[in-house]
């Protein structure tokens, strides 16, 4: 069973859940929202927070709602109260090496940020209330002894924008990506925390969309378009991705097509980046 019909766009962004003035803003603008109870989103006054994700009235198709990880004292409360609200999708973060049970029968993205839960990705994206993943690359680094998740400007990386990101973050990444593929669930790519970082955030943004992420997660309304723009296929794909689809239909396998030879993993992929340009 696939999850991606429950991903309403790729531009996902968060709005702390202690405002009650950002979060229709940031659903105005946002193909979903991620009302935020976690660390995100500040020290908050939870009972306010909680009246204010009661009664925003968010569409429930696109709205996700993060909980505290499981070894806060407020997780099992903010579980608790989404359970009375008309919201189902959960992102729970710092999960080890189990899915609470607590969450059972919620729809759950479980957030990959913990040494413990990439070592256990199998069993996580296996498990039958996890939807989606997500990942996290700070707390990683924290959690591994590190001090950078990305690359320095003394190691190479760039002057305009943050480097690329160190190679057990990448790995992370990757690992999440296969083990929820394999198991039907979508994931979701890490934040660009440089919100100002234009052309960084594009290039994250078009890796993610073509290697098989759902969305983008924002955490400034500037990031939105960008990251659109990113899932959007470029004008000379889409055109041959036409072309492939449309030639497809007169062969029963492989054929040429510019000097190319297209076989079905081509043909699979053109008519998803059709399926992307019509979405």
């Amino acid at each position: 069973m696939h999850f991606d019909h429950l991903i309403a766009g790729p531009a996902i962004l968060f709005a702390p859940a202690g405002r009650a003035d950002i979060i229709p803003k940031a659903a105005a603008k946002a193909d979903m929202v991620i009302l935020d109870l976690e660390d995100g989103a500040g020290d908050i006054d939870r009972e306010e927070a909680y009246r204010n994700i009661a009664e925003c009235g968010l569409d429930p198709q696109k709205t996700i709602v993060r909980v505290v990880g499981p070894d806060s004292e407020h997780f099992t409360n903010d579980v608790e109260f989404v359970r009375t609200t008309p919201y189902s999708l959960v992102m729970v973060p710092k999960v080890v090496d189990h899915i609470p049970a607590e969450l059972s029968g919620l729809q759950v993205i479980a957030m990959v940020e913990t040494p413990q839960a990439v070592v256990k990705l199998p069993e996580l994206a296996a498990h039958p209330d996890v939807v989606g993943m997500f990942w996290g690359a700070e707390d990683l680094t924290v959690l591994l002894g590190g001090t950078h998740s990305r690359l320095q400007l003394d190691e190479g990386a760039p002057a305009s924008r943050p480097g690329p990101y160190r190679n057990a973050m990448a790995l992370t990444r990757s690992l999440m990506q296969i083990h929820a593929a394999a198991h039907g669930k979508f994931v979701i790519d890490a934040v660009h925390a440089d919100f100002r970082d234009e052309e960084g955030l594009f290039l994250e943004a078009v890796d993610a969309a073509r290697s098989g992420f759902i969305g983008f997660a924002c955490i400034h309304p500037l990031q939105l378009d960008v990251v659109r723009r990113a899932f959007a296929p470029a004008p000379e794909q889409l055109e041959w991705a036409r072309r492939v689809v449309a030639e497809a239909q007169n062969f029963p396998g492989a054929f040429k097509l510019d000097g190319e030879m297209i076989d079905a993993p081509l043909i699979s992929q053109a008519k998803r980046v059709v399926a992307r340009a019509n979405s």
